[in-house]
């Protein structure tokens, strides 16, 4: 009964057998193999668009990187106050950024709002030289709620940050799982809707350790200096072949979507049982493969004695997350306690 978080649970088998496949011979290094142009193409046709990639093997590094290429030293990056990269990666993108700011948003269930980044853009002027100007708004997708953004809600606020002069970055770490909940298109969610940079992970849906930072054509222009960063903190890996393997693999026969299908639909099942029994509230919407709930504390306690291991989020509430690998009893086990308690 683990739904602590999707990266607890195992690689997919498929992806482990095409980490063996590679390890066959000699490659390029550095990610001038074929197996990386493989993977190229492969998004490139996905996203219906010519595009850059640059592979990683953490999410917090690919979207560190990728606010580096896009976010002046000088500047500032508009994000959730509960976004990843403002509460959970150590001042990562600040680091990479050589100093960049970030400016945390309100907005319910981990959605930055319409008014919320009005009021920014216009209390920070770009043309003044006593503050520190917006140069990029990162949206998360899901988020740190687990809610996905709905393409309205993603247009609207990009529509903003154009106006403004700011460029787009999407922390996509759990991408897949909005993808599949709002049924479109991944062109749709993305470069089409105004994203410049998107990072695009599979560590948390079957991979072992792969995310890929996608540049979409307004974005190419930042390539050079993204690679040049990524050589320059120590993430351009010699052997890239076997990250862009776990890439390759996830891709092919829609396996990337087909695992976030199963972890959602997990997460769906425990949700409807959890907020269906007394005592038992949801926090948020389950639009993905996370669920967060308030309970009563003898319940907590009780599902912890029985095995269930979830997170004890700041705000007081559970969360559990579904991962692809989450069994129908495992849920169903989860239930039975919960009843029980």
């Amino acid at each position: 009964m683990n739904f602590l978080s999707d990266t607890t649970a195992p690689v997919h088998p498929d992806i482990l057998a095409a980490l063996g496949a590679v390890n066959d011979g000699y490659a390029p290094s550095y990610g001038a193999d074929w197996v990386a142009e493989r993977v190229k193409a492969r998004l490139a046709d996905i996203f219906e668009t010519d595009l850059e990639v640059v592979l990683t093997v953490s999410g917090t590094a690919s979207n560190a990187l990728a606010l580096s290429a896009l976010c002046p030293s000088d500047a500032m990056v508009l994000c959730h106050d509960e976004a990843h990269i403002q509460r959970d990666e150590r001042g990562a993108p600040e680091f990479f950024t050589r100093g960049a700011k970030l400016l945390p948003l309100k907005g319910d269930h981990a959605c930055i709002s319409e008014s919320s980044l009005r009021e920014v853009l216009a209390e920070w002027p770009s043309d003044f030289v006593h503050t520190t100007p917006p140069a990029v708004l990162s949206l998360s997708q899901l988020n740190e709620s687990g809610v996905a953004y709905s393409l309205r809600q993603i247009r609207i606020l990009i529509d903003l940050a154009r106006a403004g002069g700011l460029r787009v970055h999407m922390d996509g770490a759990r991408f897949t799982n909005a993808l599949v909940a709002l049924d479109c298109t991944p062109a749709d969610m993305t470069w089409k809707s105004g994203v410049d940079i998107l990072c695009l992970g599979a560590t948390k849906n079957g991979a072992l350790a792969a995310e890929a930072v996608i540049l979409f054509p307004e974005a190419h222009d930042r390539f050079p200096v993204l690679q040049a960063h990524q050589k320059r903190a120590g993430h351009m890996l010699p052997k890239m072949r076997f990250t862009a393997a776990q890439i390759d693999a996830w891709l092919s026969h829609e396996l990337w979507l087909n695992l976030a299908r199963q972890a959602n639909t997990a997460a769906r099942w425990l949700s409807d049982g959890l907020s269906a029994l007394e005592g038992i509230a949801l926090v948020h919407p389950t639009h993905g493969n996370e669920v967060f709930v308030q309970m009563k504390p003898e319940m907590r306690q009780a599902l912890k004695a029985a095995g269930a291991q979830f997170y004890d989020w700041p705000d007081g509430s559970a969360r559990f997350v579904a991962s692809w690998n989450t069994r129908a009893e495992d849920v169903e086990d989860v239930l039975n306690a919960a009843r029980k308690g």
